[in-house]
């Protein structure tokens, strides 16, 4: 299959890349290095990528060759575009020249602070951006699509555990609001033109390549360098965290499952781990993997904070045989140890 991953140069985006192309799809991915993290860190995470897949699936020479190539008996191939998802242009290159009959979107801007204090812009990417994919794939015929939601969109009145048919109403971020309202957006596409979707709601995914602004990783290296640092409120916030390869997991499963669908389906999975961790507990993890004490700073509580996810899994379980396989007492020391690897 030829699958269009957008966000390909990012944490998830880059781990499903690879996988896809290891299993034999041909994946092209877009991404335009937005600049809310370094440059370099979404270039490793290529470069990681391409040297993963280089024994079995060397990269072609651009996306035009990928595109032109036979599929039957030869493993998978990935090829990457630098674009923006909000130019049309963009996006219509990579897509006349790709030739995807499935669109991963994962591009958009993430985390709930920044976007307090920068809510337009998370609109502008966020919302916008997801519609002028949707717009493509309408104008090249591409009738299925898996978006990136998140757990952020369960709001204020949600009960937990955290389940698919929640209203959702009341999400406390602009970010929350943004991915909610994602979701909204490709509900009307799939309505008016049959496309077939599948939103997939992140719980807190962690592991090699996470963000460098995300807290597991920014707790470990600031604990590995002996700085001090911030946690807000008294601790007792809980997440649902979850590891990198089992949100590909789910990834994957979506994929074939769109693939096999012979109409279009609307549907909405979570992918989790499907048990909490206190942000005291967390950072004893970190602390206890990397052999070092942290210095903690109490600060208040922040807005737009959860105080608690957890994912309900029933229905990705019955549907996509979805069940993650990492806790998180495993994940942290994987996570350590990469770290100290690649990073330290």
């Amino acid at each position: 299959m030829r699958v269009l991953v957008t966000g390909a140069a990012g944490f998830i985006g880059s781990h499903l890349c690879q996988r896809l192309a290891a299993r034999g799809d041909d994946v092209a991915g877009i991404d335009n290095f937005d600049a809310f993290y370094p440059r370099a860190t979404k270039e490793r995470n290529l470069a990681e990528l391409h040297a993963a897949l280089a024994p079995a699936a060397p990269t072609p020479a651009s996306v035009a060759a990928f595109a032109s190539r036979q599929s039957v008996g030869r493993p998978g191939r990935f090829v990457f575009v630098e674009g923006d998802i909000r130019r049309p242009d963009d996006l219509a290159s990579v897509f006349v020249a790709a030739r995807p009959e499935l669109v991963v979107h994962l591009a958009a801007l993430a985390g709930v602070r920044p976007s307090i204090a920068d809510p337009a812009r998370y609109a502008d990417v966020n919302i916008t951006g997801t519609q002028r994919v949707l717009d493509a794939c309408r104008a090249h015929g591409v009738a299925r699509v898996a978006f990136a939601s998140s757990s952020s969109v369960y709001g204020m009145d949600s009960a937990v555990p955290f389940r698919e048919s929640d209203a959702c109403l009341h999400p406390v971020s602009p970010y929350a609001a943004t991915k909610r309202a994602g979701e909204l957006v490709t509900f009307t596409a799939h309505h008016l033109t049959g496309m077939g979707v599948t939103n997939l709601r992140f719980f807190t995914v962690y592991g090699p390549r996470q963000r460098p602004d995300l807290a597991i990783h920014k707790f470990t290296r600031l604990i590995a360098s002996g700085q001090p640092i911030d946690l807000y409120g008294d601790g007792s916030t809980s997440r649902d965290y979850t590891w990198v390869d089992d949100i590909v997991d789910g990834c994957v499963a979506s994929v074939d499952q769109l693939a096999a669908d012979a109409v279009g389906t609307y549907r909405i999975y979570n992918l989790g781990g499907s048990r909490t961790t206190t942000l005291l507990g967390l950072v004893e993890m970190i602390s206890n993997a990397l052999g070092q004490r942290p210095e903690i700073r109490w600060l208040p509580e922040q807005p737009g904070d959860m105080k608690r996810t957890l994912a309900d899994l029933s229905l990705s379980g019955r549907d996509l045989g979805y069940q993650p396989r990492v806790p998180i007492e495993e994940g942290i020391k994987r996570f350590v140890d990469w770290y100290r690897r690649a990073l330290a």
